[in-house]
């Protein structure tokens, strides 16, 4: 039976309109393209250097009884360039093609920041401004995803750990239009994505003002799902370091323990990639994340140690967890922000959206996925080939 047509906030049919989707191959790009395949009526020029993720939507289905080829409800509504938009003059041909640009490229890992500062500032500052521009010379809309990272350090981490005020909501939960932006030293090479990031945002919001382009801001809080980075030597590189989740997922998946950076003491929220992305739809400008599934590093490991131990029929390692300097995981320059906590109110009060995944629910779909997918291929890969005599 067919989806019910979506409508739009006035409660009228979508029009179909064409997007500019790039880093459409990434997770959130895959996951995007998923649900603008499957629930609207749009046309999706997906832009990115790899498309694995969303193979499954470009290959043709497979043909039905009697030969005939099959088609896919999409058919011929999404079309693959590869292309990088640092230095390809196609860039603009596209975007002039669309009704709206949504910008998702990024160097988004948080080892990268400390280690290859100079590629993140280009690639989250540099290599984004032909996008503006091109929106903005064009006339076009563009939804650039920026991060909840350049909010920075929260105001009560200045506080002393005892201080009552740490525990008052104005002083750590964020809010679009009113938190201040606090970074780390300049030394602190960590915070290289979170400056690049906000002065993106910056000149976008110049661009709105002094030259009417059109936009829209989203700062995800810790989205994460199936499909997120890379599991080290098996679809990344073995010296890779990926975000959170899949550091944890590998080492479960090595039955090594947990990294736990610092003691794993930093608070983050996590909202379930299908969650956000339903958000994505209605979007205009807004925080997106999940503020009742806040929890410690720590506290995410050990409940991703249960959940697995589920997932997979093997018992937890006695020692599950392992405290390790972020010094000694990152490198020098490293630092953090003590909580990532988004005020939602906006977003409930204009789109009426609210994240529905508990952490427990959306770890059991990731770990499951992670344990499928990555299993036999890391167990294969720990086997130590016999050197002969």
């Amino acid at each position: 039976m067919a989806a019910a047509a979506r409508l739009d906030l006035d409660g009228n049919p979508i029009k179909p309109m064409t997007i500019c989707l790039i880093g459409a191959g990434g997770f959130i790009g895959s996951h995007l393209c998923e649900k603008l395949m499957a629930e609207t009526p749009h046309t999706v020029l997906a832009v990115d250097v790899y498309n694995d993720k969303i193979k499954h939507l470009l290959d043709p289905p497979p043909p039905v009884d009697g030969g005939q080829q099959a088609r896919s409800s999409w058919d011929g509504r999404i079309e693959f360039h590869r292309l990088n938009i640092k230095h390809d003059s196609r860039l603009e041909g596209l975007i002039k093609m669309s009704d709206v640009t949504i910008n998702l490229a990024a160097i988004c890992t948080p080892a990268d920041y400390n280690t290859r500062p100079l590629d993140t500032i280009y690639s989250n500052f540099i290599d984004a401004l032909p996008v503006v521009r091109y929106c903005s010379e064009n006339n076009k809309r563009l939804i650039h995803f920026s991060t909840c990272e350049v909010y920075g350090k929260t105001l009560g981490s200045y506080l002393p750990k005892d201080h009552p005020l740490r525990q008052e909501s104005e002083f750590y939960v964020l809010k679009e239009d009113a938190s201040p932006c606090i970074f780390g030293s300049v030394e602190k090479q960590r915070w290289s994505y979170a400056c690049a990031k906000q002065l993106i945002e910056r000149l976008i919001y110049a661009e709105g003002a002094e030259n009417g382009l059109e936009f829209t801001i989203v700062r995800p809080f810790n989205w994460i799902g199936p499909r997120m980075d890379f599991i080290p030597g098996i679809d990344g590189p073995s010296e890779g370091v990926p975000r959170v989740l899949a550091c944890f997922s590998n080492n479960l998946l090595r039955r090594e323990p947990l990294k736990l950076v610092d003691g794993g003491q930093s608070q983050r929220t996590f909202v379930y990639i299908k969650d956000a992305i339903e958000a994505v739809l209605l979007m205009i400008i807004f925080n997106v994340g999940n503020p009742n599934n806040e929890v410690t590093i720590k506290q995410l490991a050990e409940i991703m140690v249960q959940v697995y131990s589920r997932v997979s029929g093997e018992p937890p390692l006695e020692a599950a967890t392992i405290d390790v300097s972020s010094k000694q995981f990152y490198g020098e320059g490293y630092d953090d922000s003590d909580k990532r906590i988004p005020d939602m109110t906006i977003i409930n009060k204009q789109l009426g959206w609210n994240p529905k995944t508990s952490l427990r629910d959306l770890l059991d779909s990731t770990l499951t996925y992670q344990h499928r997918t990555y299993a036999e291929a890391v167990r294969m890969a720990m086997v130590k080939p016999v050197a002969s005599s």
